[in-house]
C-alpha cells in the first residue's frame, strides 16, 4: 500500500526506524483519544445532572450503550484495519471524537446527550482502540512493550489533562465550555500527524518489524483469528478482559461523584481524579520496560490484584489524602492493564491478523465496559452510596487475578 507522501520524503532522510514515527502519531491520537473517556465525563457528572435533573443511571447509560455499539462495529472494523492499516481508521476516529464532544456543549435534552456521546464513546471504544493498538504492533516486535507503554502513557496523560482543562474551562462558562474545550484539544493533537505519517506496515516500504540486534528471533505467532479462538489463551485472555473492565469503567466514571458524597470538595474531587490518570500513567510507562522474558500473564496478575485494593480503598475514604492514596492504587492497577493486555494479544497470536483477532476481543472488552457504569449507577440509586458497588467491582478483579495465572501463551505455530 502507498504511503503517504510526507512519509515517503522522511523515510529517505531519517537516520532511525520509521516505527519511531509511527510511534509519535499514535501518542498523540492517544493523547487526543481521551474526549469521551469515563474520566473525562466523570468531571460533567454533577453539573450536567443537577442542570437537567437526570439521575446517575441514566447519565451511565450512555457509556454503556456507546460500549455496546462499539461491541457491534469492532468485529467489522478489525479486518478493515488489517487490509487498509491504521491511518484511515485514526483519522476518522480523532475527527468523530472531536466533533461529536464538542458539539455536546450544544445539548438540551438527554436523547441529544445520548446520540451524541455513544457515537464518541462508541468511536473511543471500537475503532480508535484498534487504530492506535494496531499501527503499533504491526511496527513493533521486540520492543513492543516498550512502545505500547509510551504510547500508553500519553493515553494516561490525556486522562491527565483533559478533566483539568474541562475543569478550568467549566469555571468560566459552565459544563457547555468545558466540551468545547475538550472536543478542541482532540482535534487540535489529533488528526494531521496521523493524515501525514502514518504508514500502514513496514513491509509496505521495504522494511522490517523491528528485532534486537544480534539476537536469534523467535519465531512469530501467525494465528488466524478461527485458530486463535480454538485456543485455550483466547478465552482464558477475553474472561479476563470480561472481569476487570466492568471495574475499570464503573469506577473511572463514578469516582469524582463518591468523593464528593464523601464530604470533598469538586476540585479536590478532580484532584484525586488527576492522580489517578498520573499513577497510572507512571505504571503503564514502567511496567514497558520489565524484561520481555518475563511471562506478561504475571503483569495482568499484578494490574488485578490492584484494581481490587484500590476499589476496597474507596470505600472508607474520608479526607483527601485517603482519596488520593486509593486513586493512585487504583490508578496503577489501570496503567499496567492498559499496557499490558495489548501486548498480551499481539504477543499471543502475531501481528498478521491481529486486526479480526483483537476485533472480536475487543466486543467482549467494550460490553463488559458498557456494564460496570450501569451497574455502579444502579447500586448507588438503589443504596444511596457507591459502597456496594466498590464492594462489588473489589470481588471482581479479584476473580480476575486468578484467571491471569491460567492464562498461558499458546505455542507459537503458523496456525491458519
Amino acid at each position: 500500500m502507498k504511503p503517504p507522501f510526507l512519509a515517503s520524503l522522511l523515510m529517505l532522510r531519517l537516520p532511525f526506524y520509521y516505527g519511531w514515527v509511527v510511534l509519535a502519531c499514535v501518542c498523540l491520537a492517544g493523547f487526543a483519544r481521551q474526549g469521551p473517556a469515563v474520566a473525562v465525563l466523570s468531571v460533567f457528572v454533577t453539573p450536567m445532572t443537577q442542570d437537567f435533573g437526570w439521575s446517575r443511571t441514566a447519565i451511565s447509560g450512555a457509556v454503556s450503550l456507546g460500549g455496546v455499539l462499539a461491541a457491534v462495529i469492532s468485529p467489522v472494523i478489525g479486518p478493515v484495519l488489517d487490509r487498509q492499516g491504521a491511518r484511515l481508521v485514526l483519522c476518522l476516529a480523532v475527527l468523530g471524537v472531536g466533533l461529536a464532544t464538542m458539539a455536546l456543549s450544544l445539548v438540551q435534552s438527554l436523547a441529544a446527550f445520548y446520540l451524541l456521546f455513544c457515537f464518541a464513546r462508541m468511536v473511543w471504544a471500537g475503532p480508535y482502540d484498534l487504530g492506535l493498538y494496531g499501527a503499533l504492533n504491526a511496527w513493533f516486535v521486540a520492543r513492543r512493550q516498550t512502545a505500547v507503554s509510551i504510547a500508553t502513557l500519553a493515553q494516561m496523560s490525556g486522562l491527565v489533562a483533559l478533566p483539568i482543562v474541562a475543569q478550568l474551562a467549566m469555571r468560566d462558562g459552565g459544563w457547555r465550555n468545558g466540551w468545547v474545550a475538550v472536543g478542541a484539544c482532540v482535534l487540535l493533537v489529533g488528526f494531521l500527524p496521523a493524515w501525514l505519517l502514518l504508514v500502514r506496515r513496514p513491509e509496505d516500504v521495504g522494511l522490517a518489524a523491528d528485532r534486537v540486534a544480534g539476537a536469534a528471533a523467535a519465531p512469530e505467532p501467525r494465528f488466524s483469528r478461527a485458530a486463535a479462538m480454538r485456543t485455550p489463551a483466547f478465552w482464558l485472555l477475553s474472561l479476563y478482559t470480561v472481569l476487570v473492565f466492568p471495574v475499570q469503567a464503573g469506577v473511572s466514571l463514578h469516582q469524582a461523584p463518591h468523593l464528593i458524597e464523601r464530604g470533598l470538595a469538586p476540585i479536590t474531587a478532580a484532584s484525586a481524579v488527576a492522580v489517578f490518570s498520573a499513577m497510572s500513567a507512571v505504571a503503564s510507562f514502567g511496567v514497558g520496560f520489565l524484561p520481555r522474558r518475563w511471562p506478561v500473564r504475571h503483569g495482568l496478575l499484578l494490574a488485578a490484584v490492584l484494581l481490587a485494593i484500590g476499589s476496597f480503598a474507596l470505600i472508607g475514604v474520608g479526607a483527601a489524602h485517603d482519596a488520593m492514596i486509593a486513586g493512585g492504587l487504583f490508578g496503577l492497577g489501570i496503567g499496567s492493564l492498559m499496557t499490558l493486555l495489548p501486548v498480551a494479544w499481539a504477543d499471543y497470536f502475531g501481528r498478521e491478523s491481529y486486526g479480526a483477532i483483537r476485533g472480536v476481543a475487543l466486543s467482549l472488552q467494550v460490553l463488559a465496559q458498557a456494564a460496570g457504569p450501569v451497574l455502579s449507577g444502579v447500586l448507588r440509586d438503589s443504596t444511596g452510596t457507591y459502597t456496594l458497588s466498590l464492594l462489588v467491582f473489589g470481588a471482581l478483579a479479584s476473580l480476575a487475578a486468578l484467571v491471569a495465572l491460567a492464562a498461558r501463551q499458546p505455542p507459537a505455530i503458523a496456525a491458519r
